[in-house]
């Protein structure tokens, strides 16, 4: 096997600098000429074996210091100009090593310098959130993604589509599917645009959930997909073309400012169209209010998952016939937040979804258990939290399986209409001990917006300092919080 070559030029510049030797001081204490060094200074030739053990022979150069050096700093230097303020300047990785290799302190420099501006802008949308639960809006804005541009759009408002509502109610009356929406949805495709539906296996379907080939105009779908999931892939891509005209509507009404933030967008509105297709409006409604908005009634009723029945229940909002006003909440196991959703847009002043307490978290350690909580924000605003595990694709044995976890929500002023209200603790307990000074509703578990921005005392699941009160550095005495505050 051939000898990986070793180019080093600026590391070996950089040894002899800080020996304070010339080249050619330095090409006599290594047995080479001055020429030869000046080429390999300068990446014009790799240096051999017998090379390096001079190095460390004559200058004590640990030969580790010769390899690989510079892989931290490009890893960093990639992620800072990945940010969106960056992204029209992104050079390729050989020039993202040819910084860190040619100067690596500066490449250094620039990361901390990102990783502050980083820093700043979360404490600004910290502050940006803070004050407008106060009621004092402000212009405050970081670069954005085109993803979390939809996402923000998509989370300030009501969770509800009317014109994609009324055109899958008349798109259900023509197909008529009684009980077989897939059987239905697949004769549409057949006989409007003479589209065939396959099933794939995953050897076939290495990476994809679902692709339509224009060219033979047949849909593949990915056997790793559950039958729940089969169904939504179909409807979405019936939707994208029976639907295309109020979709198209809706997404401009969002005003979104890119391209691709409008394909992203045209992708959470077609999921949405397919879910008022599975579940339509005013049987699914109906259904909700006779099972007291249990989501496992509801899906087995409606023939779907767990995360789709909780999903509808947030677009329950048609104008004379509205919902209890649910909002979600999805994260992984890191505690990324993945998507955010409500009736009446994703309740951010009031509630928040960032703090560490949630049973959300907790369901990790209880898959596919259905947990129940009351849960109470400093101000006193009380919610109804139901929390649940969800399943994705089938993994392979050598995969890794996909796990995730959503919360439904609702204010506490709807919790005698759910059918969870049976799961909470009921008004004779006694209360709980507190630390902050403060009284809980019963039973409900004192929680925050995010830690920056929630100022409760002695919190043992506190992962941050509030950036409303400064640090409590005391040396005489130590908080039960990681991060003491004043």
């Amino acid at each position: 096997m051939a000898e990986q070559k070793i180019f080093a030029g600026p590391r070996i510049r950089r040894i002899r600098q800080a020996k304070g030797l010339t080249q050619t001081a330095m090409a006599e204490g290594l047995g080479i000429s001055p020429s030869y060094l000046n080429l390999i200074e300068r990446n014009q030739r790799p240096i051999t074996v017998q090379l390096v053990l001079k190095l460390a022979s004559a200058y004590q150069v640990e030969p580790e210091e010769l390899h690989g050096e510079a892989r931290g700093s490009v890893a960093a230097l990639k992620e800072a100009f990945s940010d969106p303020l960056l992204s029209g300047e992104l050079p390729g990785d050989q020039e993202l090593i040819e910084v860190a290799e040619a100067a690596p302190n500066a490449a250094a420099g620039m990361v901390k310098l990102y990783r502050a501006y980083r820093e700043q802008a979360e404490r600004l949308s910290d502050l940006n959130e803070l004050l407008a639960r106060e009621g004092r809006a402000t212009a405050l804005s970081a670069a954005r993604l085109p993803l979390d541009e939809v996402r923000e759009a998509l989370e300030r408002r009501p969770n509800h589509f009317p014109a994609i509502e009324e055109a899958a109610e008349a798109f259900a009356a023509d197909l008529a599917p009684g009980d077989d929406l897939s059987g239905a949805l697949k004769a549409w495709l057949k006989r409007e645009h003479g589209i065939v539906v396959r099933v794939l296996p995953v050897a076939t379907m290495p990476i994809w959930r679902r692709r339509y080939d224009r060219h033979s105009q047949r849909l593949f779908l990915s056997e790793r997909l559950s039958p729940f999931d089969l169904l939504r892939e179909l409807a979405m891509e019936s939707a994208l073309m029976r639907m295309a005209t109020p979709i198209a509507g809706e997404i401009d009404g969002l005003k979104l400012s890119s391209d691709e933030a409008k394909r992203l967008a045209r992708f959470e509105l077609a999921r949405y169209a397919a879910h008022a297709l599975m579940m339509p409006y005013e049987p699914f409604r109906t259904a909700a209010l006779r099972a007291r908005y249990d989501a496992d009634v509801l899906r087995a009723r409606f023939s779907v998952s767990f995360e789709q029945a909780a999903t509808r229940l947030t677009t329950l909002q048609r104008t004379g016939a509205t919902g209890v006003p649910f909002f979600l909440l999805e994260v992984d196991h890191a505690g990324h937040r993945l998507r955010r959703a409500g009736a009446q847009g994703f309740p951010h002043a009031r509630f928040g979804g960032g703090c560490p307490k949630l049973p959300v978290h907790a369901a990790f350690a209880q898959p596919g258990q259905i947990l129940v909580e009351a849960v109470e924000m400093p101000d006193g605003a009380g919610f109804v939290t139901v929390a649940r595990t969800l399943e994705g694709p089938q993994a392979a044995f050598t995969e890794r399986p996909r796990r995730t976890a959503l919360l439904l929500g609702c204010d506490a002023a709807f919790r005698d209409e759910l059918a969870y209200a049976a799961a909470l603790p009921g008004t004779g307990r006694a209360e709980p001990a507190r630390t902050d000074g403060t009284t809980a509703a019963t039973g409900a578990t004192p929680i925050g917006p995010a830690c920056r921005l929630c100022e409760r005392t002695g919190c043992l699941a506190r992962a941050e300092p509030p950036v409303t009160r400064p640090l409590g550095l005391d040396e005489m005495v130590t908080g039960l919080s990681a991060f003491d505050f004043q």
